[in-house]
């Protein structure tokens, strides 16, 4: 039986003349798990917000989308609260209230359950999520996975028939990550709930799912079970087969037959054990970058954000190099986005200081800091955002020295070609005429990427850049980065994504307790580690423990014979 039924449906957002949504058909089956997935763009969240209409956007609409037998429009604003549940890609825009249970019982209040109901409803559901332990604090107190877990049981004391989550996972670390869908699979198989989701993480959520719905430019491109589409994909060499799993991905490119594609590193090490391999060591390079001098030193930085409160950054000490791309991996609240924030001046410590080119950072003009040094791209790529569309925005970051007023055209023309150059390299050209807020969240971030490269930095700070980020533009943004690091660029960035920071970083460092507990070379640093690695080294550590790349892996596997 369905719950969701989709009939022709297309939608135009205002002023637009292309579709973002064009005549999408799709049935929904009640208690099925359905992963939805695509570039960014491609309206994966436009879709998910039409199947709960006061959440919907303003355009124009054509076709219908039914739910149990109804149209999806006529359902009242109660239904839609008790029976649709949605959960948000940023945690913090969900949660309305100051405490956790308020923030549990709010939903229930507002609807008018009697106070019996309601403290037998938050109990069960407290119980449930584990949440009895955090119950009575503040939710400023909770980390990133918190208060996603808090979000999804205020949405489930509702008791909903249909479970929506778009990108649930995109701003929370591995580890909490994989415990927040361990639990939205959980709730499919207890409670029944059916489950619509949006993730790029298809290696924790594809061995989940029912049934995979791949989008393509505002279509249904392919639909069905993970093993028919992965086929397919396969079959037909479609660009997003780059999003599968890293078991899947090195069962193809190097065995070109089989029955059963192993998609859970379980899977792919059971395949591994029955080639017969022979283990294979490769020597581990130290980064070269370490032999110039350090263009960005920290020594020594102790920071609290109150003055009678815990330590954030505690006795921190770390250096970068010209060129250098460094990486920052580790758990939700333990200091990496503080530490990118006093480095951007932002916040300043109260011991021990930040050198940039053996400078003062406190001692450097805001303006000779922000225009020769660093360029920051903040969690919430929203916050760069101030005009109506994206090419006014690009143009609003370039201020031309006021001095030059009789130079006008010549500046023009430079404004102009910065401009172009760099929404080529960003590929914003489609995006022009749209307001920023009514882009997809991994074009939002490629537009802040573009106004903060206008700046030409010498070092990139980036907090979470893939969030929201399809694995086709991770590839073309690790691109990026690497050019920008032939021109001499330093990058620091701060990551919960192990699998880009793996594939493009020249070091690696993890955060715990606001320090940084080792540094090392990248392939060094994640071949030892256990949660803290990839799904290729965690498949094939037995055999190849320094490969730590789906590509590497397929190298090792190449130089085998007996399979």
């Amino acid at each position: 039986m369905s719950i969701i039924g989709i009939e022709n449906f297309s939608f135009t957002y205002p002023r637009q003349t292309e579709k973002i949504l064009n005549q999408i058909n799709l049935t929904i089956e009640e208690g099925s798990f359905n992963v939805l997935f695509g570039k960014s763009g491609c309206g994966k969240t436009t879709l998910l917000r039409h199947l709960k209409p006061v959440v919907a956007p303003h355009g124009e609409v054509e076709g219908k989308i039914v739910f149990q037998n109804e149209d999806i429009k006529n359902l009242n604003t109660r239904r839609q609260s008790e029976e649709i549940g949605y959960v948000l890609q940023n945690p913090d825009n969900q949660i309305v209230t100051d405490k956790v249970w308020h923030e549990l019982a709010f939903g229930l209040e507002s609807l008018g359950f009697d106070s019996a109901t309601i403290r037998l409803r938050v109990a069960e559901m407290a119980s449930y999520f584990g949440i009895q332990h955090w119950f009575m604090k503040d939710v400023t107190e909770l980390s990133g996975g918190q208060k996603q877990l808090l979000n999804l049981a205020s949405v489930m004391v509702l008791h909903p028939k249909l479970l929506i989550l778009d990108e649930p996972t995109s701003q929370l670390d591995p580890i909490a990550a994989s415990e927040f869908l361990e639990t939205v699979h959980k709730i499919n198989q207890d409670i029944g709930t059916t489950i619509i989701i949006t993730e790029h993480r298809l290696q924790e959520v594809l061995p989940m799912a029912d049934h995979l719905i791949l989008m393509d430019q505002g279509e249904i491109h392919l639909h069905g079970t993970p093993q028919e589409v992965s086929h397919q994909m396969h079959q037909t060499n479609d660009d997003l087969f780059i999003a599968m799993p890293a078991p899947l991905k090195i069962f193809l490119k190097t065995q070109k037959v089989g029955t059963h594609y192993p998609i859970t590193v379980r899977e792919g090490r059971i395949w591994l054990e029955s080639l017969n391999l022979a283990p294979i060591s490769t020597e581990i390079e130290n980064s070269a970058a370490e032999t110039s001098p350090p263009l960005l030193q920290v020594k020594d930085i102790w920071f609290r954000y109150e003055r009678d409160g815990k330590d954030v950054v505690k006795d921190l000490n770390f250096e970068v190099y010209p060129g250098e791309f460094f990486g920052l991996v580790g758990g939700n609240g333990t200091g990496k986005s503080t530490t990118l924030s006093l480095i951007s001046r932002i916040y300043r410590p109260y011991r021990g200081k930040i050198l940039l080119e053996g400078k003062n950072i406190n001692k450097l003009s805001s303006y000779y800091l922000y225009h020769n040094f660093l360029g920051v791209l903040p969690q919430n790529p929203q916050s760069l955002f101030v005009r109506k569309t994206v090419l006014e925005d690009l143009y609003e970051m370039i201020d031309g020295p006021k001095e030059k007023k009789t130079d006008a055209y010549a500046l023009s023309m430079e404004k102009k070609d910065a401009v172009a150059g760099v929404i080529q390299l960003t590929h914003l050209e489609h995006l022009l005429d749209r307001h920023p807020y009514d882009l997809s969240g991994g074009e939002q971030q490629r537009l802040a990427l573009a106004k903060i490269l206008l700046l030409r930095p010498k070092i990139l700070l980036l907090d979470e850049p893939t969030k929201g980020l399809d694995d086709f533009y991770k590839q073309e943004f690790g691109q990026i980065l690497q050019e920008l690091k032939e021109q001499g660029v330093s990058i620091i960035m701060v990551s919960h994504d192990v699998e880009f920071i793996a594939e493009h970083a020249d070091r690696c460092g993890l955060f715990f307790e606001g320090n940084i507990v080792t540094i090392k070379a990248t392939r060094a640093f994640f071949s030892g580690n256990s949660f803290y690695t990839t799904a290729s080294n965690r498949l094939a550590r037995k055999y190849f423990p320094e490969a730590v790349t789906v590509e590497e892996v397929v190298a090792c596997l190449n130089q085998q014979k007996t399979f």
